[in-house]
């Protein structure tokens, strides 16, 4: 059941720093089977609730396994370019260089302390992010509208009841029009999460909270948590629209299943069935949890796309791996024809990988201009 592969950086840090050290024996044996231990973090979740997105462990055991995970994933690389930069110089005329073992020792320490750093990013109740969004045909009634945009919740044993509270009365706070939620609520099933999503229950906007489902949903019962979400008051838009109005003008707000719906056996995401009877003057703000197809949106003549599952990437460098998985697109606005597509870094993330440097969580508060 050990999982090859995450064990390689361990093993690799076990190489380079721990195995060169003047230790005693036990005491190496003991960190190296400590690294191995960390490296299967995703192991331990699969055993603890029977799926690798659900880690049923206390919240402070979630947290120091992301902090131990995240710094063998950063350590490795940094050792590996100080053997290749020696490497180099070895090849090197008159070179020789070798690396003292007190640079290992650095590199492992400021791995561990960027970890501590990016697992306490990532669990922290995000800060307000400001976008302003110009629509060329949007009704006048409009100008000014603001939609505050959630994505990627993850409610889970990281993201708990009062991580939930605290972004309930943020985002009240703010007074918007919209709320939108763009996917992936939870992490874990409605009996282990149904106190932790109560919370969402006190989500208010003029004119309601709207949403749609991310890939996450269908991990874990999608019909019994679309029911619940209803429940709590959040209307799920499933390939379906609904039209706002304001001073005799229109504003079509669509949403779309996740692309993951099909393998699940649920429909796919049909932007033709969710635009279907929508005024044809009125502009269209589409919610797609995935970026991916917002050249299909565009193409629809969608004017504003808004989506998340990206988590910005993450770290920084890293997003660039994300972003190629993504049709390009994983981190704030981006020019699609006609169309704009914002790209949330995400409310929250997935706890497997709980680490952010350089991409930080938001609050999204979009506010829609007419065009001069």
């Amino acid at each position: 059941m050990i999982r090859l592969i995450p064990s390689l950086p361990a093993l690799y840090v076990a190489a380079r720093v721990v195995w060169p050290s003047p230790w005693p024996l036990a005491l190496k044996l003991g960190v190296t089977l400590l690294l191995l231990a960390a490296s299967q973090y995703h192991l331990w979740s699969r055993l603890s609730s029977g799926s690798v997105f659900a880690p049923e462990f206390p919240r402070p055991v979630v947290i120091l396994f992301n902090w131990a995970f995240g710094a063998l994933a950063l350590a490795a690389p940094m050792l590996l370019a100080l053997d290749a930069a020696a490497l180099v110089c070895g090849v090197l005329p008159g070179s020789g260089w070798a690396i003292p073992l007190e640079a290992r020792y650095a590199a492992a320490l400021a791995a561990v302390a960027l970890a501590a750093a990016a697992v306490s990013q990532a669990v922290r109740v995000p800060p307000l992010k400001e976008v302003a969004v110009t629509i060329p045909d949007l009704p006048l009634g409009f100008d000014g509208y603001t939609i505050l945009h959630l994505s990627d919740l993850h409610i889970s044993r990281l993201f708990p009841m009062r991580w939930a509270q605290a972004v309930v009365a943020r985002a009240n706070a703010l007074g918007v029009d919209l709320v939108v939620v763009t996917g992936d609520f939870i992490d874990g099933s409605l009996a282990a999460r149904r106190t932790d999503v109560e919370p969402l229950r006190g989500l208010r906007a003029r004119d309601g909270v709207w949403a749609v489902p991310g890939n996450h949903e269908y991990f874990f019962d999608y019909g019994a948590w679309m029911r619940h979400l209803a429940g709590l008051g959040i209307r799920v838009l499933a390939n379906a629209h609904m039209v706002l109005r304001r001073g005799g003008g229109a504003l079509v707000v669509a949403g779309v299943t996740d692309r993951s719906a099909r393998a699940t056996g649920h429909p796919r995401p049909d932007l033709a069935a969710a635009l279907a009877g929508a005024p044809a003057e009125a502009p269209v703000v589409l919610l797609d949890h995935q970026p991916a197809n917002a050249a299909r949106a565009a193409a629809h003549g969608v004017r504003l796309q808004l989506s998340g599952h990206t988590h910005g990437g993450m770290i920084r460098g890293l997003d660039r791996l994300v972003a190629r998985g993504n049709a390009g697109f994983v981190s704030g606005a981006y020019r699609v024809g006609g169309m704009l597509l914002y790209v949330s870094n995400g409310t929250a993330l997935w706890p497997g990988f709980a680490l952010r440097l350089g991409r930080p969580s938001e609050l999204t508060r979009i506010t829609l201009r007419a065009s001069a």
